[in-house]
Order: C-alpha cells, then sequence, then structure tokens
C-alpha cells in the first residue's frame, strides 16, 4: 500500500508559522548501522537543507533547530569538537545557497564557549543573510531553555525601574530572539517524549507531536505527516 499522501491533506491556511524540531536520534540510526556517531551527526546535518524546500513550498515562517544544548557539553570531548567541526563546514559550505534561496540564518544561544572558527562562520552566516526574507532557519545553538529565562530576568534586573514589577510581555521582550514568534508546532523525533529544556518560553502553548523516525531519516513526508496531525487538533490556548 502506497503512503498517503499528507502533503494534498494540508490546509494552506492552517500552516504553522514557527516550527521548532528537537532533532533526536543521529547517535541511535548511527549505531544501528555499525557507523561512528560523528557520521549520524553528518548525515543528520544533510537532512536540513531538503526540510527548508519543503517548509519553504509550505509557508512556513521560521524553523527552529535544537542543534546543540547546554548540557551536551557533558559528551565525549573528541564528539564535542567533531560538532563543532561539522557545524562550521556545514555553514561554510551552504552559506551561498542559503543567500540564493533567501533563507535568513538566525542564532539563538550563546556562542561565548564555542570554537572562534566556529563562531566567525556562524557570524558570517547571520550577516551575509539578514536581508533575506522568505524564511528564517534558528540555529539554537549552545542554547538552554532554563538559563534563557534566567539571562532574561537578570539582563531586566539590570535596567529595572524603582518598584518596578516583571510582566509577560516585559519577559519576552528580554529572550535571546525576542522578535520570533511563540512556536505552533514542536517536532521531536527519535520515539523519546521530553522537552529537553528547548524553549520552554515560547512552547507555552505549542502542538507537540512525537514521531519514532530518527533524524537521519526524517524526510519532507514526516513533516507534512506531522503537520497534518498540527491541523488535526483544536488549538483554545486556555479558553473554551
Amino acid at each position: 500500500m502506497a503512503p498517503k499522501d499528507y502533503k494534498s491533506l494540508l490546509d494552506p491556511a492552517r500552516i504553522p508559522a514557527h516550527v521548532a524540531i528537537i532533532m533526536d536520534g543521529n547517535g541511535r540510526w548511527a549505531t544501528r548501522r555499525g557507523l561512528s556517531r560523528m557520521e549520524g551527526h553528518r548525515r543528520g546535518a544533510e537532512v536540513v537543507e531538503s526540510l527548508m524546500d519543503a517548509a519553504m513550498d509550505l509557508g512556513i515562517r521560521v524553523v527552529s533547530l535544537y542543534a546543540f544544548s547546554t548540557e551536551n557539553w557533558s559528551r565525549p570531548r573528541a564528539e564535542v569538537q567533531g560538532l563543532w567541526k561539522l557545524l562550521g563546514y556545514f555553514f561554510e559550505s551552504r552559506i551561498e545557497t542559503l543567500k540564493k534561496r533567501g533563507i535568513q540564518v538566525r542564532h539563538t544561544g550563546s556562542l561565548a564557549q564555542l570554537p572562534a572558527s566556529t563562531q566567525e562562520v556562524i557570524a558570517r552566516s547571520i550577516r551575509e543573510t539578514r536581508r533575506n526574507r522568505k524564511i528564517i532557519l534558528n540555529f539554537c545553538l549552545n542554547y538552554g531553555g532554563r538559563q534563557e529565562l534566567v539571562d532574561a530576568v537578570n539582563s531586566w534586573a539590570g535596567r529595572r525601574g524603582a518598584k518596578e514589577t516583571m510582566t509577560v510581555a516585559k519577559m519576552g521582550r528580554f529572550l535571546y530572539s525576542p522578535d520570533l514568534p511563540d512556536v505552533d508546532l514542536l517536532i521531536r523525533t527519535s520515539g523519546e517524549y521530553r522537552i529537553s529544556n528547548f524553549l520552554l518560553w515560547q512552547i507555552a502553548y505549542a502542538e507537540l507531536v512525537f514521531t519514532k523516525v530518527l533524524w537521519p531519516d526524517f524526510r519532507p513526508r514526516h513533516l507534512y505527516r506531522t503537520i497534518y496531525e498540527y491541523q488535526t487538533r483544536e488549538r483554545r490556548f486556555g479558553g473554551l
């Protein structure tokens, strides 16, 4: 039986504006094939291009990818260093393609601990694509949701007025990327059912979809299927 054509079932008027993805399963994908974990990460990086093509075709405005968390520093040093080299290569090799396709690169998180060469290539990618308007590709690198909230509060506290109190609206203005819309759809691959400290503020009313597909196997058809599931739900935002 042929797989269902979920793309044809989608309502163009109800496409999520901001899709966030926890790209999980690279290591397991590689282990099952007798390959190195780094090969799994490399294959996972190759998924991004087709994902963005599909997202642009659907009219998604923002795609946020959880590429490296603040907790990932606990992984073996060789793997961490390999990830920075891979990310550096990704940005270096894709920058011209990103520019031509109108993709604006963003970064959410802290670049402070990253190798200088990785910081430089990310900064260049952001600078050279800043005028692109078709879609935003937001890489969450060295990112942690709790740390973002702590940093937001500390930033506000440093300039607060006398007797001034924090509000929901004020908090939003002090986040790492305050101009990005809240997440509509959060996808996690690999069959795990956790948020893992990702965009905790921004996913307050996001629809969550978990799929068993490992990230290197994630294809546009899987994106269509998750958006189809998103469209079957009724979003009430706390109302009736």
